[in-house]
């Protein structure tokens, strides 16, 4: 894996902000799309797989923004 960041830090506050590069925006994309996915189901008959399902990618998409973002998350003002 390349030591490159996929997402620019926030200007205010802690956390990423927008991709800068073609990983990060593929891995926005990829949640987006596992998000509506999941989302469907919790409206169907599948509750708690869609549930569980959006918890685990949601967990995973802030532990790879997080490693992934230039200069690390820390509070700027």
């Amino acid at each position: 894996m390349s030591d490159e960041p996929w997402f620019e830090p926030k200007r205010l506050g802690y956390g990423s902000g927008l991709p800068c590069a073609w990983q990060g925006w593929a891995l926005l994309g990829v949640y987006l799309a596992l998000m509506i996915g999941f989302g469907m189901m919790v409206e169907g008959d599948l509750l708690a797989v869609g549930a569980i399902g959006m918890v685990l990618s949601t967990i995973i998409m802030v532990l790879l923004a997080k490693r992934h973002t230039r200069g690390g998350w820390r509070w700027r003002s």
